[in-house]
């Protein structure tokens, strides 16, 4: 017999059987018993097999419901927004109207200061031989303070209208220019510089050479709004 290896001797098992024979005589020839080796292969063992699992199956993941908006929520505010957008446009709308408002008035008080000292100064020089007393009356008038006190005194105006009629002429003033300097809020008076032509004509209507004049004229506004030549200076000798 083949030698059995030591890995078979690992995994079988040697069983060893004694054969028998019956009672009585041996037929055969030979009376020597017989060994017979049986190899039995172990049995393999059993591996358990796992068992199988059912497998859920996955539903697919949905979003989340979306919240519903809170419309009355965003309608407020978005007309609380609007309210304050159109109230500060407003709001910024009126104050530049109210400056403009105050420009507009700041340059026409202004304009009305050059004007009644351009107006004063054409009264002074300008006059008619048909109309002299009211030539130098409406000079008169549109004065004030210490100009009409220097006008008022001494029978000067009177004086005035007789020296006019002496000349037998006629007088005309252009006024060339005019500038504000100054306005002084405690008195209320502005400075007006004047430039002035005068041109002075004979009885026979002949003009005689133009002549330039510059003056200062001090013009005072009162409480009701109402401007007067307040007061006259003749800068650098008036020419």
């Amino acid at each position: 017999m083949e030698p059995v290896s030591k890995d078979e001797q690992t995994t079988s098992q040697r069983v060893r059987r004694r054969a028998s024979r019956p009672a009585g005589p041996v037929k055969s020839g030979s009376a020597e018993a017989v060994e017979v080796h049986v190899e039995v292969a172990d049995e393999p063992e059993r591996t358990a097999k796992p068992t199988a699992k059912k497998v859920k199956t996955l539903n697919p993941v949905k979003p989340p419901p979306r919240r519903r908006a809170h419309r009355v929520l965003v309608g407020c505010v978005a007309l609380a927004l609007a309210l304050l957008a159109i109230g500060g446009l407003a709001a910024s709308l009126t104050s530049l109207i109210v400056q403009q408002r105050h420009a507009d008035a700041e340059q026409a008080r202004d304009r009305r200061f050059v004007d009644t000292a351009t107006q004063m100064v054409v009264n002074m020089f300008s006059y008619k031989q048909d109309n002299v007393d009211d030539s130098v009356n409406r000079f008169y008038n549109s004065t004030s303070g210490p100009l009409r006190g220097m006008l008022g005194a001494n029978n000067n105006i009177e004086n005035l209208k007789a020296l006019f009629r002496s000349t037998n002429a006629t007088s005309e003033a252009v006024i060339n220019g005019a500038a504000l300097e100054g306005i002084d809020s405690v008195t209320d008076n502005a400075s007006v510089l004047v430039s002035v032509r005068v041109t002075v004509a004979d009885i026979d209507g002949t003009n005689k050479p133009s002549m330039p004049y510059r003056l200062r004229v001090i013009v005072h506004e009162d409480d009701a709004g109402h401007m007067t030549g307040y007061d006259l200076k003749y800068p650098d000798g008036g020419n």
